[in-house]
């Protein structure tokens, strides 16, 4: 018997290949971006998950700013870390990693600028999962000038020679620079880590150099992590903290707001608040976003299955009612057309995991993720991809068994067949709920490529066009020659000005403990943001004062005794007019004097956050950065030119260049991968949802084909049928429009709220989306429409 069910199904796929690819390609389609969503969702689940120890391990999260502006940072103070070892017995090990360093690391003449290392302390290998292949784990960090590279940037050195022991020479590191002995060899860290890194040096390396910020609750320059006995409870741990800090924070720390919280490892990547993380962080808003789409692409796609089937059942009717005739049970057919379904949603399974392995390395590079073949076929993925498969079969195929097993044979044969009420407007509530949902995600898209479109766009306050950036890494024979420097690029054609600075927008900066003069004459703590800059970086960017001036070479005083702030620290210092804190005193990092400018604010952040208070210091003996800005219509020759020069200027370092824009745009790469995997799951899912008012125009046209003989016969227009067969369609497209338009709204206004700038959700955006999906519901039942229309009506007759 089941061998003769198979046999039916599989002619029936054969005999009607045209349904067959639509229904089994529109489900493997669906069940595909299933298993792609699925394993993305996965991934992002995934972070830091490896760790053995994970469960126990916390991160110190630190609060500055006031009890009523509560700033979280992760990056904070070195004393933080051997305090709560010492006064809590829960504690069983601290380990403290430095802020992201860029070292020259050189061996055998072949150089490289490391921009990914951390200084940590030696305990690093008994707290996190990172196996060492060379190298004793609990000493590899222990002395002074110690280095452990990862497996790759170790080939990358010594190529097939075996590091250890060997010696490479370190430059411009926070560190004295000098020779690091390798003392070990671990494996790269894996991708869904929080934080990565290529290369760890001693933390005795730093200590050595400068020992007084490990002291120092007011500097800050680390992250800290402790490992946690069974027994710890975090809230009761939390509750130890103000009297903790009470007794351990010195007095003139006591001046300021300043508290502790704590993150679980397991949330650093998801679950984050806090602001200067040591690597990247997830989105836990994207993922619900991406879970939700990738299952209503499932149910569209179920749902395409379902009214396919029925549009089918048509065709099948007098088949279903000769076997009835010569005694076929209900239940017997049931299991047929169960049969059926089941056999076209497992082959669709297999399709969709060809799609998968296909399309993966594909959606590697749209996502960033490290997708392999192996995270499919291993036992836990199939079963639930094909668990998921027997499901959607069941649902899936659930209706069209039903309905077309109930069909009386003697109205069958007597050509009576027709829907029931309860069937057409199970199949409406269907259709307007696919067309919602389209309507949702083409808003939903359209929102997302604005909004981006405008972050792209928008006056950042600062010039970035062909501003070529060049990183020498603090070296200090370029430091002390910086104006040489600058006057020779200066004779190029190409380069019109210059200017050194210790960051450019959109990279890495401190924030410094500043006192400022107040209103009645007291000097109040902050701790604005911190640019180091030279003389010429404020005309350089084309930075606008909104009060007083820019340094100048006229006022030797700004050297020592002189800074300069933007509009949002004038706010934040008590100053309601830009003109009123000029002249005030300034106290910061060994420096006082007065204020003599105010800059208009400029997004030297992204546009996720708020231009926050900032400070620039005439300090160009701390620079890190060349800006150059280029005028030239031939930009290769202008940089090969740059190179020359910089190769005569600087023979010991690398010229690492790269364009103010373009790293600026950097921090925007999630957003971008989102886009394009909004976009494409959107496309997906609105083709989907075509396929399946591609089914029901089909079985709509197939129930009133004698009506539309009859009407053809009276003398009736192509235009007049076309318009009877696409006017219920477009209505339920209208009443989508109307269900959809304010879920988007809400949904993409949650969204935005991740941006401090963002564009405004205007209203012709919902009526561009209902007007796509109007128009492809136009298009999708006009091929039915018009094929009907045009049809021989002697045809749809002749059974009569």
């Amino acid at each position: 018997m089941f061998k003769n069910y198979i046999k039916i199904a599989w002619r029936n796929l054969i005999k009607n290949k045209g349904y067959s690819i639509i229904n089994i390609g529109g489900l493997a389609i669906g069940m595909a971006c299933f298993l792609i969503i699925a394993l993305f969702v996965n991934n992002e689940l995934s972070y830091d998950t490896y760790h053995e120890k994970g469960d126990n391990i916390y991160r110190v999260v630190h609060h500055n700013g006031s009890e009523d502006i509560d700033d979280q940072w992760i990056w904070g103070n070195a004393p933080i870390g051997p305090a709560l070892k010492a006064d809590f017995s829960e504690v069983i090990e601290k380990v403290q990693f430095s802020g992201r360093s860029d070292v020259l690391l050189e061996y055998n003449n072949n150089s490289f600028q490391e921009s990914n290392c951390f200084y940590v302390d030696d305990m690093v290998f008994d707290v996190f999962s990172w196996p060492l292949i060379s190298g004793n784990p609990k000493t590899a960090l222990e002395a002074p000038y110690s280095i452990v590279l990862t497996e790759s940037t170790a080939k990358k050195y010594f190529d097939n020679e075996d590091p250890m022991g060997k010696t490479v020479d370190g430059i411009g590191g926070r560190a004295n620079d000098g020779m690091y002995t390798v003392t070990g060899v671990m494996k790269d860290v894996p991708s869904n880590s929080h934080f990565s890194f290529d290369v760890l040096l001693s933390m005795s390396s730093f200590y050595q150099t400068r020992p007084s910020i490990f002291e120092s609750w007011g500097y800050v320059d680390f992250y800290t992590y402790f490992l946690v006995n069974d027994n710890f409870n975090l809230e009761v741990f939390q509750e130890k903290m103000p009297s903790f800090l009470k007794t351990r924070l010195p007095e003139e720390s006591k001046e300021y707001y300043y508290n502790v919280s704590f993150e679980p490892l397991k949330d650093a990547y998801l679950n984050s608040k806090a602001v200067r993380q040591p690597g990247i962080t997830g989105s836990l808003s994207n993922i619900y976003i991406f879970a939700i789409i990738g299952l209503f692409i499932l149910i569209i796609a179920s749902i395409n299955f379902m009214n396919l089937a029925t549009a089918r059942s048509m065709e099948r009717a007098k088949e279903v009612g000769v076997r009835k005739a010569i005694g076929a049970d209900k239940k017997g057919l049931i299991y047929q057309f169960m049969g059926e379904s089941l056999i076209m949603v497992f082959l669709s399974a297999i399709i969709g995991l060809l799609i998968v392995s296909i399309c993966l390395p594909w959606m590697g590079n749209i996502t960033g993720k490290e997708f392999v073949i192996k995270n499919i076929f291993n036992t836990n993925t199939l079963l639930l991809y094909f668990g998921t498969a027997l499901v959607t079969g069941l649902l899936a195929g659930s209706y069209p068994a039903f309905v077309l097993s109930n069909f009386k044979p003697v109205s069958v044969l007597k050509g009576l067949v027709s829907s029931s009420p309860q069937g057409v407007n199970l199949r409406k509530g269907l259709v307007i709920f696919q067309f919602s949902l389209s309507i949702v995600l083409i808003a939903s898209t359209v929102i997302v490529y604005f909004q981006l479109s405008f972050m792209l766009d928008k006056n950042l306050g600062f010039d970035s066009e062909q501003q070529l950036v060049i990183d020498f890494n603090y070296d200090g024979a370029i430091r002390e020659n910086l104006e040489t420097i600058k006057n020779e690029f200066l004779t190029l054609p190409e380069v019109s000005s210059a200017s050194a600075s210790r960051t450019v927008p959109g990279a890495h900066f401190p924030a410094a403990g500043t006192n400022i003069e107040s209103k009645k004459g007291e000097m109040l703590n902050y701790d604005p943001f911190l640019y180091e800059i030279d003389v010429d970086f404020i005309p350089h960017y084309k930075l606008e004062m909104a009060a007083g001036r820019a340094y100048s070479r006229d006022f030797p005083a700004d050297t020592i005794s002189s800074m300069i702030i933007n509009e949002a620290a004038v706010k934040e210092f008590g100053y309601a007019n830009p003109e009123n804190i000029l002249g005030k005193k300034f106290e910061q990092w060994g420096k006082s004097g007065t204020i003599i400018g105010v800059v208009k604010d400029f997004n030297y952040l992204s546009l996720h956050e708020k231009v926050g208070p900032l400070t620039l210091r005439y300090e160009p003996g701390s620079s890190r950065f060349l800006s150059l800005s280029i005028k030239s219509e031939n930009m290769a020759a202008a940089i090969d030119k740059i190179e020359n020069k910089w190769a005569e200027l600087a023979p010991h370092r690398p010229f690492l260049y790269s364009f103010l824009d373009e790293s600026f745009n950097e921090q925007y790469i999630a957003d971008f991968r989102f886009k394009e995997l909004f976009t494409l799951f959107s496309f997906l899912a609105i083709l989907i949802a075509c396929l399946g008012l591609f089914g029901l125009a089909t079985y709509s046209a197939m129930l009133r084909t004698k009506e539309i003989g009859i009407r053809k016969v009276l003398g009736a227009e192509i235009s007049s049928i076309v318009t009877l067969l696409s006017k219920d369609f477009i209505k339920l497209v209208l009443i989508s429009i109307l269900i959809a338009t304010p879920f988007a709204w809400y949904a993409m206004n949650k969204w935005l709220n991740v941006y401090a700038y963002k564009i405004d959700i205007s209203w012709w955006i919902f009526a561009l989306a209902g007007i796509i999906a109007l128009s492809v519901a136009i298009l999708t039942v006009s091929y039915h429409a018009i094929r009907s229309a045009r049809a021989n009506p002697i045809k749809s007759l002749r059974t009569e």
